[in-house]
């Protein structure tokens, strides 16, 4: 009797595939070029292909998760529990066997390949002022003849020596007064919030306290520590989001907690756990102790801010897509569990519409295009796309549902960034041959020392970068057409242009693992792109114009990308290339600016109301602009700025029937 084949899915990487029963999941990684490290062989030794099964409904997926779709507990597995080495429900890759469909998480210590998480500090000159302040003072002795509080002596040294109002202090900072002061002579430093509220004490004269500046996006965690004196970064750290074991996309997410009693639950705990690894790992590179941080400001899309503050997301992923709130929320880390300072606030700055987050007013923040005599596009590029549309007249935003193709998920050959992972790309247009370069090796993969010297990191996959270069250079070399069809060049048969089924498919490594792009592929980038372009044509709708004067791409999508591959993609519009550029990780440098300047906080609530929101759902023409879209890079914009640094194809001029264009090209069908 033969095995049942049953389905596997794992996460991040989003790599699914069929498996017979009884297949071990580190098998059945590396079946399907899963990252899962193990050096042993698979006999339970080295504990490194530890993952973390998971248990629901993901109905985006199809499947149906439970913990005991794996077998049970080996003797191993039994051991390693009792030896506190294998914790928080996981299992042993090489020991668990899959015996119904699974999801499966890898997480990040469990990676071959470490996740390559890139959200660089983007230089700004922000004046200091925070929400945030330290006031050294020396209260008089107490004394019988003047009988009132050491709480009240605070409050009057404060009011003398620096004009402050008179201000409560919490009640956590009270209980320590009294033996701060014991401890240095009656002197102590108070912080202060808002010129409302004593939030910390400590004996003698504290010169620094810190801040954490942190953008949550539904892919990356990263967050920038600040001396919240000068203003200056002292430590960085990011991380993948682990909500994406849920569910890659937003969608999925809202999904997951519809159809599982309880998810969103599950998923405020682990983000909240990650805030907490981030900002040991950034103090602890500063050299400074947790308790220091005394200051936050977050900023999200609105699914990762409700999620994030305990709030229930489905109303936001069906219409009207209502928010819980539109306002700045300011709460106690203590609260959310968050372990920092005890008294320590998070900052989590408005949203603007259902699907435009806090991290577009981040950008906005960063950015200021409302300032600009220019028409500026601005486009953070995620799981979801964020653009803003806006000159010193008027300011548009809106949303486009662009899905993970990107990031490298659901594409054949895709992963995340990591090393090993192909981020640049160039094809011969003469011989088809391609060259790249991989992170983690500073050559080429036509240089001769690239075996050599990507002999570590090896070649294990396309990320997003690579993506848009291999697409954009496929077209430029007339693999495919204007549709975005795999096809031979001028008929003539070549070894990297292969029958895949009843499409092609160009092969971009044949090493020791044969990395494809497919048409599926294709056509995943396709309806990302064709998302994106739609969006951003309804704006230039509604502002009354053909073209924008600038484009700025942000986060760290935009920072990787070559922005000449993304215009002959028309993920953006035509538009002067000198005039199109990265604004870097402009949601967490709008974030940094909210930390260090409290009247940013202020500005950027009376700016938010003034934003125009589009909601492209509902927008009869987006239908039309995505069929437009579709095209390389357009179907009926020639992109003539484009065109005046690139020789590109020409348009292609079909009539209906005309099978013409099909047999230039050389296309094959496969017989049925």
């Amino acid at each position: 009797m033969s095995q049942e084949e049953v389905s596997v899915l794992f996460m991040p990487s989003g790599l699914r595939g069929q498996v017979q029963t009884g297949t071990t999941v580190l098998q059945a990684a590396q079946r399907l070029g899963v990252d899962l490290d193990s050096i042993c062989g698979g006999q339970g030794k080295c504990r490194r292909c530890q993952v973390l099964p998971q248990e629901g409904e993901f109905s985006k997926h199809g499947i149906i998760s439970r913990a005991e779709h794996l077998s049970s507990l080996t003797e191993t597995e039994h051991y390693l529990q009792s030896k506190n080495r294998l914790k928080d429900g996981k299992r042993l890759g090489c020991n668990a066997r899959i015996l119904g469909d699974i999801v499966v998480d890898v997480p990040e210590e469990s990676q071959q390949h470490k996740q390559h998480i890139t959200k660089d500090v983007t230089a700004y000159d922000i004046q200091v002022q925070p929400a945030l302040q330290l006031y050294t003072v020396t209260l008089p002795e107490p004394d019988m003849h003047a009988p009132i509080s050491d709480k009240r002596r605070l409050q009057q040294a404060l009011a003398n020596d620096f004009e402050l109002p008179i201000m409560d202090c919490e009640l956590s900072q009270l209980r320590i007064l009294q033996k701060s002061l014991d401890k240095a002579d009656r002197r102590v430093t108070a912080a202060v919030y808002q010129h409302q509220q004593i939030i910390g004490i400590w004996p003698g004269e504290k010169k620094v306290v810190y801040g954490l500046a942190i953008d949550l996006g539904s892919t990356t965690i990263a967050a920038q520590l600040c001396d919240m004196n000068t203003g200056e970064v002292i430590a960085t750290a990011a991380a993948m989001n682990p909500q994406i074991r849920f569910g890659e996309d937003l969608m999925s997410r809202v999904s997951y907690v519809m159809m599982n009693e309880g998810g969103d639950l599950a998923m405020t705990k682990v983000v909240r756990e990650a805030f907490n690894q981030l900002a040991s790992r950034a103090a602890k590179s500063a050299g400074i102790q947790v308790d220091e941080i005394l200051d936050l400001v977050v900023v999200a899309n609105p699914i990762m801010h409700h999620l994030f503050l305990g709030i229930d997301p489905t109303p936001l992923g069906t219409a009207p897509f209502t928010l819980a709130t539109d306002q700045t929320t300011v709460i106690r880390a203590s609260d959310i569990d968050l372990h920092l300072h005890p008294e320590a606030r998070v900052c989590i700055l408005p949203c603007i519409a259902g699907h435009i987050g806090a991290d577009t007013a981040g950008v906005i923040l960063s950015e200021r295009p409302d300032l600009s005599e220019e028409y500026v596009l601005l486009v953070d590029v995620g799981t979801n796309a964020e653009i803003v549309l806006a000159n010193r007249n008027r300011m548009l935003a809106a949303s486009s549902p662009t899905g993970p193709a990107f990031e490298g998920a659901q594409i054949t050959a895709g992963q995340r960034a990591a090393p090993g992972a192909i981020e640049r790309v160039r094809i011969n247009p003469e011989t088809l041959e391609p060259r790249f370069r991989v992170i983690g090796c500073d050559v080429w993969s036509d240089d001769p020392e690239f075996a050599e010297k990507s002999a570590k990191v090896g070649v294990s996959g396309v990320c997003g970068s690579g993506i848009i270069e291999v697409v954009a250079e496929m077209y430029l070399a007339g693999i495919i057409d204007q549709d975005g069809v795999i096809g031979l060049v001028d008929g003539k048969d070549n070894s990297r242009v292969i029958l895949d089924g009843r499409t092609y498919s160009y092969v971009l490594h044949d090493g020791d693992k044969t990395l494809r792009i497919t048409q599926t592929d294709i056509r995943a980038i396709q309806l990302a792109k064709a998302a994106l372009h739609a969006g951003i044509r309804l704006l230039l709708d509604y502002m009354g114009i053909s073209k924008v004067d600038k484009i700025g791409l942000a986060g760290a999508f935009g920072s990787h990308i070559d922005v000449k591959y993304a215009m002959v993609l028309g993920l953006i519009p035509d538009c002067q290339l000198d005039k199109v550029g990265s604004v870097g990780n402009a949601a967490g440098t709008g974030a940094r600016i909210a930390l260090l300047n409290f009247p940013s906080r202020l500005e950027i609530g009376e700016i938010l109301p003034k934003v125009e929101k589009i909601e492209t759902a509902l927008e009869p023409k987006f239908q039309e602009y995505f069929i437009e879209a579709m095209a390389l890079p357009h179907k009926t914009d020639p992109y003539l700025e484009l065109s005046k640094v690139l020789t590109l194809p020409p348009l292609k001029a079909k009539a209906e029937g005309d099978g013409q264009n099909d047999r230039k090209r050389g296309r094959r069908r496969a017989k049925v």
